[in-house]
């Protein structure tokens, strides 16, 4: 919903800025003639230096690199191989890249005599040694070492190795001149890198054979001395096996301390029986018949077994009959007789066990001395056999060294005389018979496109820092000043004076036309004010203001009566235009109260026209500009003219037309079309606002209409306006 409060603005929209493409195409539409000129000439350049170029031909043979190289032997590791990682392939790239490789090839190939490699003299030593009067050159002795190795740089810079991806090929290909030359280098390259090889192998397996001959000598010297050494320490100890003496005798001690701890076991058990026995007494049959050890031997088992037997006859006889049964009295008489000899059993046992407790006491004291003296005897055979099994790996370790470097050896020797190559070739190069640079065509219009997008490149740029105001569009938006309009440049023939009055020239229409058109511009802009005094002033010297305030002179006389003012009393030159003489008084005399203003106005100079001259030079203009007399004079020339033309000076060269400017009805500033930069105009301008002066505009003057024409189009604003009717009268032109 909208508001209807009245106080709240709307902000307008803005349109997006766009690149104006046809106003940043126009300086190239401007230039295109120059730009199409520099392009062929560049084109023409290139066309003679292109001729004049040598065709190049390249010639490319292909080499497979081997990645497991064939031998009768396997013995990589005498020549540092190891084929089988990526760095290998690349280690053989850069062999071949090599600066020996080039030079081999370049001395198998005898390249220091070829054409090629001739050193040829300048065209200028050759230009200077055909003309007999000019002076030859000293001869300067040269370092042939230094040429020699500048033509194996420049030989070796033309080979060209390509490694083909994911494959064991490798392209070598060379660019010359001469097709014949660039197959031959080709094959030559990769014969003498397999060669190289070659050779490196065979000097690797001499140098091995000779390293490998010297310390297999020395390692059988130490073999034999350790051989030695090993017999004369058996020979000394008397030794055949010592492996089987120490196992035998280790053997021995494991027996010894097996029977010592059985004895240890049975002594502690007799021990312990006899302990018990000592406690309850040996008469104590009933206590010792309880123990386990008595218990759980066999000869008690069996009789006690017998008495159990007898006690349970004896009981199955008591409950059949009498005490006094003979049966009865039988079986009691057996049970006494079987306890007894339980009795006796156990008092047996008692003695048998006392009687081993002491064998065991004594076997275990023997046993116990015979472990130490075979335990004494078993270090000292240890000590022999630690130093034999010392002396025997010695002997190993030598004889395992001799015999590793002898088969090294044998198989060097074997291997020596087999050439088995690291490479061969796949596609051997041949003669070429097209050349593969320079594409003389493509250079050609190549050259063409990139002068002609590097002469545009520069038009943009210049004119991108061009800041100087080159037409009236210009002048309104960039100086934000009305345009009054704009005076084109005379022909480059015409002479001063036709500039000068080129308004009354029949054969510049254009000219007058233009005049007037800002004749109308100041007329329609004063509409309602006075409009009688008009300074005329420009930026700096040269830009044409006399001539603007002239001509605006000119076109103002065919209506009223025109005073024409030269305020310039610094360098004036209005009355020599008008051919008046140096002495005639004028604006400084009037000012300086010694002559009348009657008196120095020069009449008719044109039809009406008149001229005040700026008089004698004084020597101080300033000052005399800047006194109440100049109002004053000012005042008593509107009484007699309609119109008066000011011509001061540049405002940048000094200050005279800023004391002008207040006495002006109206200020009209005159920049010469893409010569004044903006930034001075804007200045001027500036500085004219600052004495209250009254700025109507700008005039743009020497403007190159054709240059106009072609960047606002053939019938723009700046076509002229053809009319067969002249404005002026006739009289006009006879009085021109």
């Amino acid at each position: 919903m909208m508001s209807n409060n009245p106080q709240v603005k709307t902000t307008p929209i803005i349109p997006e800025q766009l690149v104006d493409f046809k106003k940043l195409f126009k300086p190239i539409l401007f230039f295109k003639w120059r730009i199409l000129a520099f392009s062929i000439l560049v084109t023409a350049l290139t066309v003679f230096v292109v001729m004049s170029m040598k065709p190049i031909y390249s010639a490319t043979s292909t080499l497979l690199i081997e990645s497991e190289q064939a031998s009768a032997i396997k013995i990589d590791e005498v020549y540092g191989i190891n084929s089988g990682q990526r760095e290998y392939y690349l280690t053989q790239f850069e062999i071949l890249k090599s600066r020996s490789i080039a030079e081999r090839v370049f001395n198998e190939l005898d390249l220091v005599n070829h054409p090629q490699f001739l050193p040829q003299p300048s065209l200028f030593k050759q230009l200077k040694n055909s003309i007999d009067f000019l002076p030859k050159e000293e001869v300067v002795p040269v370092d042939e070492n230094k040429i020699f190795q500048q033509m194996i740089n420049g030989f070796a810079s033309n080979i060209i190795i390509s490694p083909i991806r994911k494959t064991q090929l490798v392209n070598i290909s060379y660019e010359t001149p001469y097709p014949e030359l660039a197959s031959l280098v080709s094959n030559a390259v990769g014969d003498a890198y397999i060669l190289s090889q070659l050779e490196a192998k065979a000097g690797m397996t001499q140098k091995a054979n000779i390293w490998l001959g010297g310390r297999l000598e020395d390692l059988r010297v130490n073999l034999d001395a350790s051989e030695h050494r090993l017999e004369q320490f058996r020979i000394d100890n008397g030794l055949v096996d010592v492996e089987g003496v120490t196992a035998l005798d280790a053997k021995e001690l494991q027996r010894l301390s097996d029977d010592i701890t059985l004895a240890r076991s049975r002594k502690a058990q007799a021990d312990s029986f006899m302990a018990v026995v000592k406690k309850y007494g040996a008469s104590d049959i009933g206590r010792l018949e309880s123990l386990p050890e008595v218990t759980s031997h066999l000869s008690i088992q069996n009789v006690k077994r017998e008495v159990s037997i007898v006690e349970r006859k004896v009981s199955e006889l008591q409950q059949v009959y009498g005490p006094k049964h003979p049966k009865l009295i039988s079986a009691k008489a057996e049970l006494a007789t079987v306890q007894n000899n339980l009795r006796v059993q156990i008092g047996r046992l008692v003695q048998g066990i006392e009687d081993e407790a002491q064998t065991a006491s004594q076997n275990l004291r023997s046993l116990e001395a015979q472990f130490n003296s075979s335990k004494g005897e078993f270090q000292d055979l240890s000590t022999i056999d630690t130093t034999y099994k010392r002396l025997l790996r010695e002997v190993n370790t030598n004889q395992q060294l001799f015999e590793s470097f002898l088969s090294r050896q044998k198989e060097t020797e074997v291997t020596g005389d087999f050439d088995s190559p690291v490479a061969r070739f796949t596609d051997r190069a041949v003669t070429p018979y097209n050349p593969i640079k320079p594409n003389k065509k493509l250079i050609v219009v190549a050259a063409f496109l990139a002068s002609f997008i590097f002469a545009m490149v520069i038009v943009l740029v210049l004119d991108a820092l061009n800041d100087t105001i080159k037409t009236t569009d210009d002048v309104e938006k960039i100086l934000s000043q009305r345009a009054l309009g704009y005076i084109p440049k005379a022909d480059k023939k015409a002479t001063y004076d036709e500039v000068n009055f080129a308004f009354y020239d029949s054969n510049a229409k254009m000219h007058a036309e233009s005049v007037r058109t800002i004749r109308t511009s100041l007329s329609l802009m004063a509409l309602g004010q006075d409009l009688t005094t008009i300074e005329i002033t420009s930026s700096f010297p040269n830009e044409g203001k006399t001539s603007v305030a002239m001509n605006l002179a000119f076109a103002f006389s065919g209506m009223e009566k025109v005073l024409i003012i030269d305020a310039d009393m610094r360098k004036p030159n209005v009355g020599s235009r008008f051919g008046l003489p140096n002495y005639q008084p004028g604006l400084s005399n009037v000012l300086a109260g010694s002559e009348s203003v009657s008196d120095c106005i020069a009449h008719d100079v044109k039809p009406n026209v008149d001229v005040l001259a700026a008089g004698a030079i004084p020597l101080n203009p300033q000052e005399l500009l800047s006194t109440p007399i100049l109002a004053k004079v000012l005042q008593e020339l509107k009484q007699h003219y309609t119109k008066i033309i000011i011509d001061t000076p540049p405002v940048q060269a000094v200050s005279d037309a800023l004391v002008i400017a207040p006495h002006s009805d109206a200020i009209v500033t005159v920049v010469k079309a893409a010569t004044t930069r903006s930034e001075a105009v804007r200045l001027t301008l500036a500085k004219l606002y600052q004495a209250r002066g009254k700025v109507f505009g700008v005039v743009l003057n020497q403007l190159n209409i054709k240059d106009a024409q072609q960047y606002h189009g053939q019938y723009g604003y700046y076509q002229p306006y053809e009319s067969n009717s002249v404005e002026e009268p006739e009289t006009h032109a006879k009085a021109s």
